[in-house]
C-alpha cells in the first residue's frame, strides 16, 4: 500500500505550487538541493590532528552510539523485534568513516525517521536500505521537485509520528511506578522537550545509576547467622548454618546482596554488636555476586583489626567476581588461600583445624554454592 504520508506530501506540494501559497518549502528554507555527489578526498592524518580531535571525536561517538541504540530499542518495541547492538554500532562506525571521505558529517540512527519508517510498513533492515537509496535518487534526479515540499507538511507528518510513538497509555501506567522511577521519567521527559534528546539521556542515565546504587544499598544486608533458625514454612536450605556443628569460639556472619558501599556500612554496624571478639570469624559470601572498592577496603580494614584483637577470619562462599576483585586488590594474598573457601563446610573444617579439632568434612547432602565448587563436585563424582 502507498503510505499516507507520501500521498500528503505529493498533494500538498501540488496545491502549494498551483495556488502559489506563501509557505516555507525545503528550497526556501535550506536552498538548492545538490544534484551530484561530492568528490572523495583523503585528509592528512598525523599526531597533531589526532591530539586535537580525539576528545570531540570520542564525545560524538558516544552520543551517536547512545542515540542509535535508543532508536533501535524504540524500533524493537514497535515491531516486537530484537536488534543486535554490536552489529548496529560497527555498521554505523564504518558508514560514518565512508561518509567522511565524501565530506559528510557523523550520522546516527534517528527515532523520528525510524518510527516513520515503521509506521509506513518497514519491518526489516531492507527498509533502511531502501530509505537511503530513495534519498540518494531524490538528490541526484529529483532535487528540483523535492525542494518544493512545504515545511508545514513535514512538520505535520512528524507530529503524527511523534503522537503514534509516544504511547500515552504506557506513559500513564509508568506514572504509577515507584516515586523515584517517576522522577527519572519526568526529568528525562522535560529535558527532552526543553533541551534535546542527548542531554536528556545523559542526565537520565546518571539519575538511573544513582537510583540503582541506592537500591543496591537498601537490598544488601548483613546478619549474624551462627544461631539462625530455619523457617518451617520455607523450602529447607541444605546449606543452612543450623545443620552444621559450629565449634565454640566461632561466629558466622552472612552478607546478602552486592557488597557495595551501603552494605559495607551495615557490615561495620553489625560487627559492633560483638562484645567479645571471637577466636574465629567466618564471613559467608554465598549471596554476594559482586564487590566494589569500598567492600574490598572493608575486608582490608577487617583483616588489620583482626590482627590486633586476635581474631582469625575465614571467608566462605566467595563467587567468581569477588574472588577476582580480591585477587587484583591483594586481599586474596592478605587472607591467604587456606582461609578463602567456596562453601561453609570447608570453612568450618578450616576453623576446626585452627582450633585443633578433627575435621568433619562435607555432609552427604552437600550442595555447592559457587561455580568452582560445582565443577569440583562434578569432577569428584566422575572419578568415583
Amino acid at each position: 500500500r502507498i503510505p499516507g504520508s507520501l500521498i500528503a506530501i505529493i498533494l500538498t506540494t501540488i496545491i502549494v505550487q498551483y495556488f502559489k501559497l506563501p509557505v516555507d518549502t525545503i528550497g526556501s528554507r535550506f536552498g538548492e538541493i545538490p544534484s551530484n555527489l561530492p568528490s572523495p578526498a583523503w585528509y592528512e592524518i598525523n599526531l597533531s590532528v589526532i591530539k586535537n580531535l580525539i576528545a570531540p571525536a570520542t564525545t560524538i561517538a558516544i552520543l551517536a552510539a547512545i542515540e542509535s541504540l535508543l532508536s533501535a530499542v524504540v524500533a524493537d518495541g514497535m515491531i516486537g523485534g530484537k536488534h543486535r547492538s554490536n552489529m548496529e554500532l560497527i555498521a554505523q562506525g564504518l558508514a560514518n568513516i565512508a561518509s567522511s571521505i565524501f565530506g559528510g558529517i557523523p550520522a546516527t540512527g534517528a527515532i523520528a525517521r525510524t518510527a516513520t519508517n515503521i509506521k509506513n510498513g518497514g519491518r526489516t533492515p531492507v527498509a533502511g536500505i531502501i530509505h537511503s537509496i530513495t534519498l540518494l535518487l531524490i538528490m541526484l534526479f529529483f532535487g528540483s521537485y523535492a525542494k518544493l515540499i512545504p515545511m508545514a507538511t513535514l512538520a505535520a507528518i512528524l507530529v503524527i509520528v511523534a503522537y503514534n510513538m509516544s504511547e500515552w497509555h504506557a506513559f500513564k501506567s509508568l506514572l504509577k511506578s515507584p516515586k523515584s522511577d517517576v522522577v527519572v521519567l519526568l526529568t528525562t521527559f522535560f529535558l527532552t522537550v526543553i533541551f534535546d534528546l542527548t542531554i536528556a539521556i545523559e542526565i537520565g542515565m546518571i539519575l538511573s545509576v544513582l537510583l540503582f546504587m541506592k537500591r543496591m544499598a537498601e537490598v544488601s544486608n548483613v546478619s549474624v547467622v551462627t544461631r539462625e533458625l530455619e523457617d518451617e514454612e520455607e523450602k529447607p536450605d541444605p546449606n543452612a548454618i543450623d545443620k552444621r556443628q559450629i565449634p565454640e569460639g566461632v561466629e558466622v556472619f552472612e552478607i546478602n546482596g552486592p557488597f557495595f558501599f551501603g552494605a559495607a556500612t551495615k557490615f561495620k554496624e553489625q560487627l559492633k554488636i560483638i562484645e567479645n571478639p571471637p577466636k574465629i570469624l567466618i564471613i559467608r559470601m554465598r549471596n554476594v555476586p559482586a564487590i566494589d572498592a569500598t567492600g574490598l577496603q572493608i575486608l582490608r580494614e577487617l583483616y588489620n583489626d583482626s590482627k590486633k584483637n586476635g581474631t582469625h577470619i575465614i571467608l566462605s562462599g566467595v563467587h567468581t567476581q569477588p574472588l577476582y576483585a580480591m585477587t587484583q586488590a591483594g586481599i586474596f594474598d592478605l587472607y591467604g588461600e587456606e582461609n578463602i573457601h567456596g562453601n561453609i563446610d570447608d570453612a568450618l573444617d578450616r576453623a576446626r583445624e585452627i582450633l585443633g579439632l578433627p575435621k568433619l568434612g562435607r555432609p552427604k547432602d552437600f550442595v555447592p554454592t559457587v561455580k568452582r565448587d560445582t565443577e569440583k563436585t562434578i569432577n569428584q563424582n566422575s572419578i568415583s
